[in-house]
């Protein structure tokens, strides 16, 4: 059971194979784009987090508890690390989307789908607890997806997104868009091997949830202020929720968005190509890797 929020672990399910967290086994295979994963992952699904929140986890002492998420971090950031070489190998810029439930982030990424399809390659890894609503959203633009859906879990974890790689295969030179389970606090913690995490908070959720939820600002590198369309009806200020962000994480960069009136979204677009082409000079292969 996770020791922040109390879900369990259930079952998870990736389209195109059965996946569960809930059975103990050991197993090794080898993915055909050369991303390898040794597997061992009994009750090791679990997350991570500090505090006293981990006193209603019953028999086990402070210490054991400090030692399991450690454990629980540890194997993830393996896993993390062998989706990052192989996401490098092949050029792709991957960017791991997190975001309170109801920001806006599954219609800021289709509009960003719908707009940029000639332009650049796109794909996406889509968590969510259940349903497939918004992965049929985005393959409504064209775009290809992947669903997987975590049961009890309240975040996506890098052995998942290594099994979501092995079926969604990236194009080379591409754009993976990883859109994780709608939570500001669990997803901070997990590394999926992406470049960035980029965080969405909508205007509607309050300018002080950077220092609410500071963990996940802190790890992100981009923070989209959306829906600034609804600016005009709401209490809402912009100054002071970008003074609490740079409070946390200094280096943090800030990009004021609608997905709805397209107002800013240039601005990402343009974010978007530069770390593009960033992630391709000195990586991008001469061809697919086999």
């Amino acid at each position: 059971m996770c020791t922040v929020c109390g879900c369990g672990d259930g079952e998870t399910r990736i389209e195109g194979e059965e996946h569960r967290h809930d059975e103990g086994h050991d197993h090794t295979h080898q993915h055909s784009h050369a991303h390898d994963h040794s597997h061992d992952h009994g009750h090791d699904h679990h997350h991570y987090g500090q505090g006293p929140a981990r006193a209603h986890a019953p028999g086990l002492s402070q210490a054991r508890m400090v030692q399991i998420e450690q454990d629980i971090l540890s194997k993830n950031d393996r896993y993390a690390a062998a989706n990052r070489g192989w996401l490098a190998t092949r050029g792709v810029l991957a960017l791991n989307l997190v975001s309170s439930p109801g920001a806006g982030k599954t219609s800021l990424l289709t509009r960003t789908l719908e707009d940029l399809r000639e332009e650049i390659p796109m794909s996406v890894i889509e968590g969510d607890q259940e349903t497939t609503n918004d992965a049929e959203r985005i393959r409504a633009t064209g775009a290809r997806a992947i669903q997987i859906n975590t049961g009890k879990g309240c975040h996506l974890d890098a052995h998942q997104v290594g099994h979501a790689l092995e079926h969604l295969d990236p194009e080379v030179g591409s754009v993976l868009f990883i859109e994780n389970v709608g939570n500001l606090v669990c997803p901070a913690a997990f590394d999926l091997g992406e470049a960035h995490k980029v965080a969405i908070l909508s205007v509607t959720e309050g300018e002080d949830k950077p220092i609410k939820y500071p963990d996940m600002f802190a790890a992100a590198g981009l923070l989209l202020l959306n829906k600034i369309d609804l600016l005009p009806h709401l209490d809402f200020d912009v100054a002071r929720c970008i003074e609490y962000a740079r409070r946390i994480n200094p280096g943090i960069q800030v990009l004021q968005v609608s997905a709805r009136s397209g107002e800013g979204l240039n601005d990402w677009y343009r974010w978007l190509r530069l770390q593009r082409e960033a992630r391709q000079i000195g990586h991008a292969p001469t061809g697919s890797v086999a």
